[in-house]
């Protein structure tokens, strides 16, 4: 089957793509820590999970009235985090087979994440995957992060992709939101405990209740393939 280059799909970095959430707590603790924030708990980083950086750290600054601009800690951050990232970033083994099968089939791919363009590379050159994503677009990038739609619409402008042929697979609430907002198809693979219950998956198209641990990449590219 010849699939028309009118499809492509954006997949979400952090949570779907690969397990870097733990290597954005160290690095979010390093940080804090740094400003004298002591005992920053992987539950109140799970309250930020598919926020993009930036706005994460606003809010952390405004939380804990640190003094210092946002851009310093934000700085400082991506350091810790690209550290952590180039020795050790774990992509989800059924997520890698899923868009290794959607690259083989010329289907055109994407990243659209909160995350910098410098740290999108780093993961995507650490983990084997550059090849398969040769378009990456940061939140940083555009006006507004998720659940606003400004980067997925900028990530289907540079495929030359309409949004209504875009599928977007995202981890988070506010991620599957976005996708909505901006018209596109969405595969949601929650990545906190209890968030599919959260009433941003509601609009999902596909939704793998168990996580990564349920998540079928043959069942996926049928889904996303259908009618086309």
């Amino acid at each position: 089957m010849v699939t028309p280059r009118s499809l492509a799909v954006i997949f979400d970095l952090d949570g779907t793509l690969v397990d870097s959430e733990p290597n954005y707590y160290a690095a979010g603790r390093r940080t804090l820590a740094h400003y004298g924030v002591q005992d920053f708990s992987w539950e109140e980083h799970c309250r930020f999970i598919g926020i993009g950086t930036l706005e994460t750290l606003e809010a952390l600054r405004r939380e804990y009235r640190i003094e210092a601009p946002v851009a310093e800690l934000l700085a400082l951050q991506n350091r810790f985090y690209l550290e952590l990232a180039a020795t050790g970033t774990e992509v989800f083994p059924e997520m890698r087979k899923f868009a290794e099968r959607l690259h083989g089939a010329g289907i055109p791919l994407a990243v659209a994440s909160g995350s910098s363009l410098r740290t999108i590379g780093t993961v995507l050159s650490a983990t084997g995957l550059s090849a398969c994503f040769p378009v990456a677009v940061s939140a940083e990038e555009v006006p507004h992060g998720k659940p606003e739609p400004d980067v997925f619409l900028e990530t289907a402008r540079r495929l030359g992709v309409a949004p209504e042929e875009c599928v977007v697979v995202e981890d988070a609430a506010p991620g599957a939101e976005a996708a909505h907002a901006a018209g596109m198809r969405c595969i949601a693979v929650p990545y906190a405990h209890g968030a599919p219950q959260d009433a941003g998956f509601t609009t999902a198209g596909l939704v793998f209740a168990g996580g990564q641990r349920e998540f079928d990449a043959e069942q996926a590219y049928a889904w996303v393939t259908a009618g086309h």
